[in-house]
């Protein structure tokens, strides 16, 4: 690779590939997507097709180890994250991988070791996308002693994709494809700990109302591999006292919010449907809406980053390996908790992994 032509090959162009990365991609100066391997051949066809690119492969491996690609985007589900990543940083080439990071924390290790291997390498995951146009001020409040001293955060993610029974199955509910991954759990832990500490202790409990869904490609009854609610207490490590809830069951809720609330004052994010920071601190009647200065707004801007990571040595901030094992590393403590009844310590170790 030079410095006026970068040559991207994607395994996995489905349906967020397809709204977001190759047009971010294709928005950058002298950036081409060139290869293209998705899980079935008319899959790629299209794929290529619609975006002109010139090479297909019926195999991943053969695409990542092409020596005319110098980037590669994974954009399948988890269960292939781990694999792809690693054999493609292995084979010198800069990743940037799908959100939920890995099955599990196992793997989410093993993409970070190949990272670390590879150090001259730009690895990086898609970040949640929640709380990106806010997140410079919301920082710049919390350094400048709005809050005081944080006392508790409240993390709600709420939705009603999954209240009607009838609603088929989706492939995030699959386990054997998306691993330990719940719902929004992961992306709201990676939006709240840009502004938190780490979680150190988690007792979660979570529930399947639905325990069986249609799959639609077969015509079959399956059952539900991940839960339709989870409700998790935690304690971060400075003493914090968090509290979750995460559902697809909930009809007219609140959408996805997070609430801080300190000493002198508090910040509620509303996340979705639309971003915007109410604050209010001590002596003042009722929380009243906190503008971001232009200077200070925020946007969806992964593709153009991974980009300059790679031609100008720019820091990942959103999101590097380490922070995905971080989320991973909560979201298995969630399960694990919730399957056991009992409280689960920080971090967790992948060699008694949850799967």
């Amino acid at each position: 690779m030079n410095s006026t032509s970068l040559r991207v090959g994607v395994v996995g162009l489905g349906a967020n590939t397809r709204a977001r990365h190759v047009p971010g991609l294709l928005r950058c100066p002298h950036v081409k997507v060139v290869a293209v391997c998705n899980r079935r051949p008319e899959s790629t066809a299209a794929a290529a097709r619609d975006f002109q690119i010139e090479k297909t492969f019926e195999r991943w491996q053969e695409l990542v180890d092409h020596p005319e690609i110098d980037a590669v985007v994974v954009g399948t589900w988890p269960y292939l994250h781990s694999a792809v990543t690693t054999a493609a940083l292995d084979a010198g080439k800069h990743v940037l991988c799908e959100a939920r990071m890995a099955m599990n924390v196992a793997e989410a290790e093993q993409m970070l070791a190949a990272a670390r291997r590879n150090p001259q390498l730009v690895s990086q995951l898609v970040p949640s996308p929640l709380g990106l146009g806010v997140n410079r001020t919301v920082k710049r409040l919390i350094a400048a002693g709005y809050l005081g001293r944080l006392r508790e955060a409240v993390v709600v993610s709420t939705n009603d994709s999954l209240a009607d029974a009838a609603t088929p199955l989706h492939w995030r509910q699959v386990r054997e494809l998306s691993g330990i991954n719940m719902l929004t759990l992961g992306i709201v832990q990676e939006t709240l700990r840009r502004w938190t500490a780490e979680p150190i202790r988690v007792q979660a409990q979570v529930a399947a109302f639905t325990p069986q869904r249609l799959d639609s490609a077969t015509g079959v009854l399956r059952p539900v591999g991940t839960p339709d609610s989870v409700q998790v207490l935690a304690t971060l490590a400075d003493g914090v006292s968090a509290i979750y809830h995460v559902s697809g069951v909930t009809r007219f809720g609140p959408g996805a919010q997070i609430h801080l609330y300190g000493s002198e004052g508090t910040l509620k994010i509303e996340l979705a449907p639309q971003e915007r920071i109410l604050g209010g601190r001590t002596g003042e009647s009722e929380l009243r809406e906190i503008v971001v200065p232009p200077e200070e707004a925020g946007g969806w801007n992964v593709e153009a980053d991974f980009v300059a990571s790679i031609r100008d040595g720019h820091p990942v901030e959103f999101t590097t390996f380490v922070d995905g094992v971080r989320y991973m590393t909560f979201t298995e403590a969630v399960a694990r908790s919730a399957t056991s009844g009992t409280a689960v310590a920080l971090p967790v170790t992948p060699e008694n992994t949850t799967t």
